[in-house]
């Protein structure tokens, strides 16, 4: 309940930066302004993730990491929006739908079959998925599925608001940084 009270609150206080994102992806490659996408939330159930759209309309839909050259379908505000993970923000969105948290793993995609084999198999699939994660402060993209599961996994056990407010503001630290962000 607490996280969805503080994300419609955030909601609230982002809209000068919602409107002034929606309407730079409006005028440079007009509408959607959302990237929606089929994910895996808690105990393998799905739900459609919000993100503000940092690519153009005719990318593929898979991982950007399977893209060949993905920097050809990047939007311009889609680099910025991306260095400073301002294309979560919509993340806020899942949070107020009950489908996700602030901090738990983040939701894999509808057809990573390995990485969901891997929390299911260590428990972590238990988990509702978060905006940043464990994993997310300790490597992001420049880490191996396993490794990720691993920290999941860490992150289960210690799992407490207390460990909760490190990750945060480590991930505050993160962003500023662009530690960790590779596409």
């Amino acid at each position: 309940m607490l996280n969805r009270f503080l994300a419609l609150l955030l909601l609230i206080l982002f809209a000068p930066i919602f409107f002034i994102v929606a309407v730079a992806i409006l005028i440079e490659d007009g509408f959607p302004i959302f990237f929606t996408q089929n994910r895996v939330g808690i105990n393998y159930s799905f739900f459609n993730i919000y993100k503000f759209r940092s690519m153009k309309k005719n990318t593929p839909n898979v991982a950007t990491h399977l893209l060949t050259n993905p920097a050809q379908y990047l939007l311009k505000i889609g680099k910025f929006i991306r260095k400073t993970s301002l294309d979560e923000l919509p993340n806020l969105i899942n949070i107020v739908k009950g489908e996700m948290v602030f901090v738990g793993p983040r939701p894999a995609l509808y057809n990573q079959d390995d990485l969901m084999a891997l929390r299911v198999a260590t428990g972590v699939s238990k988990l509702k998925p978060g905006i940043t994660g464990w994993a997310q402060i300790n490597g992001r993209d420049e880490i191996s599925i396993q490794e990720k599961v691993k920290l999941e996994q860490e992150y289960l056990q210690r799992k407490s608001f207390l460990f909760d407010i490190e990750i945060l503001i480590k991930t505050f630290t993160n962003v500023l940084f662009s530690k960790g962000v590779t596409h």
